[in-house]
C-alpha cells in the first residue's frame, strides 16, 4: 500500500458508502475506525439476551443500500432481509385519537378518512402527488450532486423549486392540503431529523415527509446495524481494508495536497486521498492545521440532541406497533424550547420503537425491546447537567409514558429487565459536537451549497461526507454523501 491509497477515516455508513464506491473503481482503501466495528452512530449494543440498536431507527430508500452493493457485484438479498413497515408510524395524541401513517395511498386516505374525515382524505391525495413531485425534482438535482458554490443552483430546476414552494414554510404548505392539526403533525415532525423545527422548516424538507408516509419505511432483519456489518462484509470481501481500533491523529497536508494520515500511535500512513467522515466539527480542529480549517466553524449551529433510553422487558404495549409517537399537548411552542431556548420539553413528544414488534428475535421469549427518544437541546444551546439529571428525567419520562397509557403491563416499570440511558452528554463523549447526533442543523444557511461540500475549497485530494456535510442529515443522505466524496475521486 502506498500513496495512490484512499485512506476513510471513520466506518460511519459514510465511510462504508464510499470505501464500496472506490472499490468497485478499482481504488486501493483503508478504512481506518477508532472503535472496534463498523457503524459508527449506527451502532449496537446486547444485554441479558436482548439487542438494541443505538443509533437510527428509521431505514428509507433502501434503493441506496442496493447501489452501494451494487458498486462490488453485490446483491442486499444475500446480505440483509428487510421488512416493509405498515403501518410505518402508530400516533398517540392528547385527545385520545390514533392515527396511523401508510405509505399505501389507499389505506392511508382511508385512515385519514375514519379518524379526520374524508375531506382530510381528499388533501392527503393532493399532498401525496405534491410530495412526489417535489422528491422527483430535488433528488437528482439537488440531493445526489455536488453542489460548490450557489451558481450551482441557477437555471431552471432552481426555479421549479420555487414555483413548487420549496423556500416556504413547510407547515404553511403541508396546512394547504391538510386542516386537521393531528394529520399536519404526522406530515411535519421529521423536520426534527433536520435539525428545525416544524414550525420554521422550509418546504423543500419535506422531501422527509415523502420518504416516510409514501415511499415508506423498513427494517432490517437483526436490526438497524445489520446494514452497517452487510456493507462492511461486502466492502471486506471485495479488498477493503478495515484497520479497526486503530485512531486518525492528523492529516499530512503539504504543498495543497494530502500526503498522509498519521495515527494515534505515530504510523504514517501514505495516501493519495483522505475522505474524513468522522464528526464533521471535530474532525476539522482536530485532524487538520489550524489554516485549513473554515472560519465559520465556531458558528455552525448544531442540530437538537436526544435522550434515548433503551429497555428490555416483560411488560407489552397497549398496542404494538414498531413505530408508536406520543404526541404532547404542546407543539410549536415544545420546538422553540429545545431549539431557541435551549430548555426541556414541558410536554414532550416521545418516540417508541419496538424492534421487537417486527423482529422478536430481539429479545427472549416473551419479551420486548424498546428504544424511548425525546428531543431535547444539544450542549451549546442547553445548559443543563446531564450527569446530573439524566436518570431523574429519564424517570420523569417513564412517568409520562405512563400518564399516558403506555405502561399499563410495566413496560418502563415493573417489567424492566435491562436498561441503558444516552444523555447529549454521553453523545459529546462519543466524540460528537455540541452532543448532537444529528450533526448540523439544516437551517437555511447551512443547506445545499452554503452546507460543508464534500471535497476542501483548497486541497482537492481531501474529501468528507457524513451528516454534516452536502446532503444532510439520515440515513439515506449520509448514503449518498459517501457516493458524493466516492465520485470526487472516481468521476
Amino acid at each position: 500500500m502506498g500513496s495512490d491509497r484512499v485512506v476513510v477515516i471513520g466506518a460511519g455508513l459514510a465511510g462504508l458508502s464510499a470505501a464500496l464506491r472506490l472499490a468497485g473503481a478499482g481504488r486501493e482503501v483503508l478504512v481506518l475506525e477508532a472503535s472496534g466495528g463498523p457503524g459508527g452512530v449506527m451502532g449496537r449494543w446486547q444485554a441479558g439476551g436482548y439487542t438494541f440498536d443505538t443509533g437510527p431507527t428509521v431505514l428509507t430508500m433502501p434503493e441506496l443500500i442496493d447501489d452501494a452493493l451494487a458498486a462490488v457485484g453485490e446483491s442486499r438479498s444475500d446480505w440483509l432481509q428487510l421488512e416493509r413497515l405498515e403501518p410505518a408510524y402508530t400516533a398517540h395524541y392528547p385527545d385520545g385519537t390514533t392515527l396511523r401513517s401508510y405509505a399505501d395511498e389507499e389505506a392511508m386516505a382511508a385512515e385519514l378518512a375514519r379518524v379526520c374525515g374524508p375531506a382530510e382524505a381528499a388533501g392527503y391525495r393532493r399532498l401525496a402527488a405534491y410530495l412526489r413531485r417535489l422528491y422527483e425534482l430535488e433528488f437528482d438535482r439537488f440531493m445526489d450532486r455536488n453542489l460548490d458554490s450557489v451558481a450551482d443552483l441557477a437555471g431552471l430546476d432552481a426555479l421549479r423549486l420555487l414555483r413548487l414552494g420549496g423556500l416556504r414554510g413547510l407547515d404553511r404548505v403541508i396546512g394547504g392540503y391538510l386542516a386537521d392539526d393531528r394529520a399536519r403533525r404526522l406530515f411535519t415532525f421529521q423536520a426534527l431529523y433536520a435539525g428545525v423545527s416544524p414550525v420554521r422548516a422550509r418546504a423543500l424538507y419535506a422531501v422527509i415527509s415523502y420518504l416516510d408516509s409514501v415511499a415508506g419505511v423498513w427494517f432490517p432483519r437483526g436490526g438497524m446495524h445489520q446494514v452497517a456489518l452487510a456493507l462492511a462484509g461486502a466492502a471486506a470481501r471485495h479488498g477493503v481494508t478495515f484497520g479497526y481500533r486503530r485512531r486518525a491523529d492528523r492529516v499530512e497536508v503539504s504543498a495543497g495536497r494530502v500526503r498522509a494520515v498519521i495515527t494515534a500511535d505515530g504510523e504514517r500512513l501514505p495516501a493519495g486521498a483522505v475522505i474524513v467522515t468522522a464528526d464533521l466539527a471535530a474532525s476539522w480542529a482536530g485532524l487538520l492545521p489550524a489554516e485549513l480549517r473554515p472560519r465559520r466553524l465556531a458558528r455552525w449551529q448544531h442540530a437538537p440532541s436526544a435522550l434515548v433510553w433503551l429497555v428490555g422487558s416483560r411488560g407489552r404495549l397497549p398496542e404494538p406497533a414498531h413505530h408508536t409517537i406520543s404526541f404532547g399537548g404542546e407543539w410549536a411552542a415544545s420546538f422553540d424550547r429545545i431549539i431557541r431556548r435551549g430548555e426541556l420539553m414541558a410536554d414532550p413528544s416521545v418516540l417508541v420503537t419496538e424492534a421487537t414488534a417486527t423482529d422478536p428475535a430481539l429479545a427472549p421469549a416473551g419479551r420486548h425491546a424498546y428504544y424511548v427518544l425525546v428531543p431535547c437541546p444539544n450542549l451549546r444551546r442547553g445548559r443543563q447537567d446531564w450527569d446530573a439529571i439524566g436518570e431523574p428525567y429519564r424517570a420523569e419520562i417513564a412517568a409520562e409514558l405512563a400518564r399516558r397509557g403506555l405502561d399499563a403491563d410495566g413496560a418502563f416499570s415493573s417489567g424492566v429487565e435491562v436498561s441503558r440511558l444516552t444523555t447529549p452528554a454521553d453523545w459529546q463523549r462519543q466524540g460528537l459536537t455540541a452532543g448532537s447526533p444529528f450533526g448540523l442543523a439544516h437551517t437555511l444557511r447551512q443547506t445545499g451549497p452554503l452546507r460543508p461540500a464534500t471535497r476542501h475549497r483548497s486541497v482537492p485530494n481531501l474529501l468528507f461526507a457524513g451528516a454534516a456535510c452536502q446532503p444532510g442529515v439520515g440515513v439515506p443522505t449520509v448514503l449518498l454523501s459517501g457516493r458524493l466524496a466516492a465520485s470526487r475521486l472516481t468521476g
